[in-house]
């Protein structure tokens, strides 16, 4: 395990560690994704006095895709065990809680912009702009061991944007055109939804921000693409090649659509529901 990847570990989820406040603090509708209707800051009906799931294992049966492709990239053991030292909402003052709930979601942001500045710091061709990386690492996750009133009001918006600046001059380094003057794919915020790209040449191609739903991308070559941000929900990725794909998460993977032999970068797992895919 490379030392990047090591430290993107730290930035998953762990359940274990955390009083439940994805299920209470963020809202959903009733859709294709989740099965009925619940507003911020009301726990879930499937979660338990022991802040577990209690349909984890059939959430997909029971109508609950949207909880199966979500990650909190840590922020539920940040604000559970440090920035609220253990306090669990359930026993904490109807005000102490509600804050709980705000805070949550500026960290999760935050950990996930740790998650792209972690993995940009072990992009080899990144090296020019690594100081400046390392950087806004410290200072990321300066910010999220705040105190709670101070994340409830900051201006994540900002601090995403000084930081993105960052990572599109990553992006334009790992991708630059190959000694052969190989031009590279500009697909940013692309249209791409429902896209026939059966075995499509997007080699380091930047697809920030494209919208891959339901595309059809069996077999596509995607190394060393850019990653950000791009919705592949319901994606077809049976048979791709993601080798060296950089700013994917796993939330992305958990949504589209893959097989046992599509090819993955170190920093994601295989999910689960593609094991049985053809």
């Amino acid at each position: 395990m490379s030392d990047e990847t090591a430290g993107l570990a730290e930035l998953r989820g762990d359940c274990g560690n955390c009083f439940g406040l994805c299920c209470v603090a963020l809202p959903f509708a009733a859709s294709a994704d989740f099965a009925l209707d619940k507003p911020a800051g009301r726990p879930c009906p499937n979660l338990g006095t022991d802040h577990r799931c209690g349909v984890h294992a059939r959430l997909r049966d029971k109508g609950f895709t949207g909880c199966t492709v979500y990650d909190c990239f840590g922020a539920g053991q940040k604000v559970s065990g440090h920035t609220f030292g253990g306090q669990d909402w359930r026993g904490a003052p109807k005000e102490r809680a509600r804050l709980m709930f705000d805070v949550f979601p500026v960290v999760r942001q935050l950990h996930e912009l740790l998650w792209y500045l972690t993995e940009a710091l072990g992009l080899a061709a990144a090296r020019p702009v690594h100081p400046e990386l390392r950087r806004a690492l410290r200072e990321t996750e300066r910010l999220t061991r705040q105190p709670a009133e101070e994340l409830a009001g900051l201006d994540v918006a900002a601090h995403r944007q000084q930081v993105n600046v960052l990572l599109l001059r990553t992006s334009e380094l790992v991708r630059a055109p190959d000694r052969k003057g190989r031009k590279v794919k500009d697909r940013r915020g692309a249209d791409l939804i429902g896209a026939r790209l059966r075995g499509a040449d997007l080699r380091g191609a930047s697809l920030r921000g494209a919208y891959l739903i339901a595309a059809d991308l069996t077999g596509a070559d995607l190394r060393d693409a850019d990653m950000i941000g791009a919705d592949l929900r319901d994606a077809d990725l049976g048979d791709a090649d993601l080798t060296g794909a950089f700013f994917l998460t796993q939330p992305q993977l958990n949504a589209a659509r893959g097989n046992r032999a599509t090819k993955l970068p170190e920093s994601v797992r295989r999910p689960a529901h593609w094991e049985t895919a053809d």
